[in-house]
């Protein structure tokens, strides 16, 4: 299945997008990360020639809380126990990369220096590995339990999700908040409905791939630490999608970068800015020509393997 990366869509490139593949037919559209905004589309379905049919994973979202009261209860209470277990992580995350950047600072570049500030990094490695399996797990034990697909409700959403996808041309996922976007997605298994080519950005990029990792160098309370959050769909492999890039990461910072870089691998960290294209092959590894982090924090360019 091909699925397109792009970046940010303040100046569309998807119509060009969507031109180059020849595509003829009615293209369905995600915009659950935008939440209650989520119908406010009409300057999407304007870029997409009319063509567009949202399928309102939001709205779905909403339907499900009101008409599915055990359910919804079960969420809420896996939600409160998500926020605290990342908040463990990330406590213990912070004292973790404050090593590793103490490490980084000391002069020399000797033997040994250079194998402890290696182990440091891969304590955080192990720390971010711990805590996608332990919110994999309580997601894993959410869904067992409630087996969403025998609940009328969502198997009716999940039906109609489906039949929406089964005939459309293409598939266009646009950005909002990754956690709300990820888990509709997950909810009405999008992933398994899917049969024509996927277009995504900003956030809808985020949600294709593997691991889910919250960036931002320049928010407002100063520099926040890279962050696992939770599995996305895989339908990217090997990848950790950075939209927005420039402009929420101390690229000009070598050092940070390079932990960055290092950090994820074998991923790559992909480089997500405006004009960007990328377009994977099958299997879902993406094409050498690609802008992302070197392991020596500087950007670069994927080559062939």
């Amino acid at each position: 299945m091909k699925v397109i990366l792009l970046g940010p869509q303040r100046r569309p490139t998807l119509d060009a997008v969507v031109a180059t593949l020849g595509i003829d037919g009615p293209i369905a559209t995600i915009t659950a990360g935008w939440q209650e905004r989520e119908s406010d589309d009409g300057d999407l379905g304007q870029v997409l020639g009319g063509r567009d049919v949202n399928l309102r994973l939001y709205e779905r979202w909403l339907d499900v809380q009101d008409r599915d009261a055990s359910f919804a209860a079960a969420e809420r209470r896996l939600a409160e126990l998500l926020v605290e277990v990342q908040d463990g992580y990330l406590l213990r995350l912070d004292y973790a990369l404050q090593a590793v950047y103490a490490l980084q600072r000391r002069n020399g570049q000797d033997q040994i220096k250079v194998a402890i500030a290696t182990e440091a990094i891969e304590a955080v490695r192990d720390l971010d590995a711990a805590h996608l399996r332990r919110t994999s797990e309580l997601r894993g034990e959410f869904y067992q339990a409630l087996q969403p697909h025998d609940r009328p409700v969502i198997a009716e959403h999940r039906a109609e999700v489906a039949a929406t996808l089964g005939s459309a041309a293409a598939l266009a996922i646009a950005g909002g908040h990754v956690g709300v976007l990820a888990d509709a997605l997950h909810l009405f298994n999008v992933a398994a409905a899917v049969r024509s080519p996927v277009i995504a950005w900003s956030a809808g990029a985020m949600a294709l791939t593997e691991r889910i990792v919250l960036f931002h160098d320049r928010s407002a309370h100063g520099p926040g630490h890279p962050e696992v959050y939770c599995s996305g769909l895989s339908m990217v492999r090997e990848t950790v999608a950075l939209p927005h890039a420039r402009a929420r990461l101390m690229l000009e910072d070598g050092p940070r970068m390079a932990v960055f870089a290092r950090r994820f691998a074998p991923a790559r960290c992909l480089l997500l800015e405006s004009g960007t294209r990328i377009d994977t092959e099958a299997g879902g590894t993406c094409q050498p020509g690609a802008r992302m982090l070197g392991f020596d924090g500087r950007v670069t360019t994927m080559e062939a393997p």
